[in-house]
């Protein structure tokens, strides 16, 4: 099984801060974090500015993770939530039997992986 990946936390983008603005190397703070350098120079070159600030980072990290979430299709309050809400509660439906109605009232509206 492959190494798995952990996001830096805010201790740790604090202290690559702190270190890159007292110019030490990226291969010595990785040491340092127990972290590999590729990590560190990815979070560095992900900056706009030309001094790394973890505040701003933290805050870019955030809004990358936000926007990567897929849209709900079944939002609560909907007419969708109802009708297969109403299928399920009233109906006594199977959910195989509502994937089927749905399947059949729109499709070309395909679940994408």
């Amino acid at each position: 099984m492959g190494k798995q990946y952990s996001h830096l936390s805010s201790e740790e983008r604090a202290v690559l801060q702190i270190e890159v603005s007292n110019g030490a190397s990226i291969r010595s703070i990785a040491k340092r974090l127990s972290r590999s350098a590729s990590t560190l120079s990815r979070e560095l070159g992900r900056q706009e500015e030309s001094a790394y600030v973890a505040r701003l980072a933290a805050q870019r990290y955030r809004l990358r993770r936000r926007s990567s979430v897929r849209k709900r299709r079944i939002v609560e309050g909907s007419a969708l939530f109802q009708s297969i809400r109403d299928d399920l509660v009233l109906y006594r439906w199977l959910p195989q039997q509502i994937a089927a109605k749905l399947r059949s009232m729109h499709p070309d509206d395909q679940p994408s992986a």
